[in-house]
């Protein structure tokens, strides 16, 4: 259905209206920006569009390290055909384009780089096609994952994929995020059904062709796992079709420490063999456990320690725990509890909930920067151990919290930002432990996403034939680059 408010907001075309200090200087190009400008008013309106320092401040920056890049102008269309006037526009005045959702990015993917136009798809924030019968719903880009499991409180359905964050659905497929539950229930990349694109010349189409939602698929070229993880590079996400899945009968959670983390990763493969559909299984290092224990007055042994979470009927939770208990007890593992009722399964699970927190609270004051590795669960073990040696050899804090049945494990990095000497090590502790997990044939990132500072390690990771193929493919599709331009190629 077109939207009623561009239409009548075509009909209008009120003159530019002088930004005052806000305005930033332009170069050779202000002048297209400002006819630019008029024009994005005809189609959003005055309160659609925003040259506000501070507003384009916020959509400068995300959760990252990297510095603030803020846009010239900040748009905010409320329908996916204001989403394409505007793109128009953009192509025809040749002006970068750069989507937003919430922000919660960790590779600074939202910074302008090269100026130009934030469009922030807060607005879009309508679940539109639920499905329950089916198992399956579909979105706009503006709905967050804790906005969509809210409204299906009440249909027996519920979305697991859980970064952290409670990130846009949309951005999420941007990046092919995944978190906790990858284990059992996937990534974004085996999640997404069919999205919805408006490419960088304003054209709408839909990856699986328009209201396509099969649960499989032979038909012709997989265009939606290409934007899976496009970080906003090959267009813009207006709507996404997403599996659902069953709300568990029952849930248990458990906690287990080991004296090693060769033991907490070998009780991992052995679970994992066994065909124990396990939901969650999570690492936490002896360092972070010890800064867990502070941060929450806990009384874990601070000793490298699984967070474990089973979802099932409650006769096959009871056959997952027995087994994988018994597992862990032969791989030396000890002080094994799990429970039941959501209060102590919340109890259990705190401290790798407020992980993050707790890192920070070493070093008050300072930030938090987390790298995203991920490698084959046999090389976890060795990674692992090397990255410790590291830390402590560069006298750098970075208590380690992983997804472990995934090898993804992320260095929660605290740093003092204004000592350079502290930024550099740093960085090239992450540079290092990249090309760790490259030579044990892993990857640079396994959830975060390529954004600014992985290129270099994205080339060596895919190789020189790969990269051309990916840039053939921007080019063809995004040939004036325009398409958040400067990040992952």
């Amino acid at each position: 259905m077109a939207c009623a408010l561009l239409r009548s907001a075509l009909r209008r075309k009120p003159p530019l209206q002088p930004a005052g200090a806000d305005r930033r200087r332009y170069s050779h190009r202000s002048g297209a920006l400002e006819r630019a400008i008029a024009a994005f008013r005809s189609v959003s309106r005055d309160e659609g569009v925003s040259l506000g320092e501070a507003v384009r401040e916020q959509h400068g920056r995300d959760e990252s390290v990297h510095k603030c890049r803020p846009p010239d102008v900040v748009v905010f269309p409320r329908c996916v055909e204001e989403v394409s006037a505007l793109a128009k526009i953009c192509h025809q005045y040749q002006l970068p384009i750069i989507p937003f959702g919430t922000g919660t990015g960790l590779e600074g993917g939202v910074g302008a780089l090269k100026g130009g136009v934030c469009f922030s798809l807060r607005n879009m924030d309508e679940v539109l096609d639920l499905h329950e019968e089916d198992f399956d719903v579909t979105v706009e880009p503006g709905v967050t994952r804790k906005a969509l499991n809210s409204y299906l409180r009440g249909t027996g359905l519920w979305f697991p994929i859980d970064p952290g964050a409670d990130a846009s659905l949309c951005g999420m497929a941007a990046t092919s995020a995944s978190g906790t539950n990858a284990v059992r229930y996937g990534t974004m990349r085996e999640n997404v059904l069919n999205l919805e694109v408006v490419l960088a010349d304003g054209s709408v189409f839909h990856t699986a062709g328009r209201g396509r939602r099969p649960r499989k698929t032979s038909a012709g070229y997989n265009l939606t796992n290409l934007f899976v993880g496009s970080e906003g590079t090959l267009g813009i996400l207006t709507k996404a079709t997403l599996r659902l899945y069953g709300i568990p009968e029952s849930m248990v959670s458990a906690v287990c420490s080991f004296p090693s983390v060769q033991s907490a990763v070998d009780s991992t493969v052995q679970v994992l063999q066994t065909g124990v559909p396990i939901a969650r299984i999570e690492f936490l290092d002896d360092v972070m456990i010890g800064a867990c224990n502070r941060f929450n007055s806990l009384s874990y042994p601070v000793t490298p320690t699984l967070f474990l979470e089973f979802h099932g009927s409650s006769k096959s939770l009871e056959e997952q725990v027995s087994v994988t208990e018994e597992i862990t007890r032969e791989n030396g593992g000890a002080d094994f509890a799990w429970a039941e009722d959501e209060e102590t399964r919340a109890r259990l699970w705190k401290a790798r909930h407020d992980a993050w927190y707790a890192a920070q609270a070493l070093r008050p004051g300072c930030k938090a920067y987390s790298t995203d590795v991920c490698v084959p669960l046999s090389c976890l073990p060795q990674i692992i151990v090397e990255t410790k040696e590291d830390l402590m050899k560069n006298n750098l804090t970075g208590p380690i919290a992983g997804h472990v049945g995934d090898g993804n494990f992320h260095c929660i990095m605290v740093l003092d930002p204004d000592d350079p000497d502290e930024v550099q090590r740093v960085h090239e502790f992450t540079e290092r432990l990249a090309r760790r997990a490259l030579a044990m044939d892993g990857t640079c990132t396994g959830e975060h996403g390529v954004g600014l500072g992985k290129r270099t390690l994205l080339r060596e990771e895919l190789g020189p034939q790969a990269m051309e193929v990916m840039q053939g493919l921007k080019a063809t599709l995004d040939p004036k680059n325009l398409m958040n331009p400067g990040k992952v190629l």
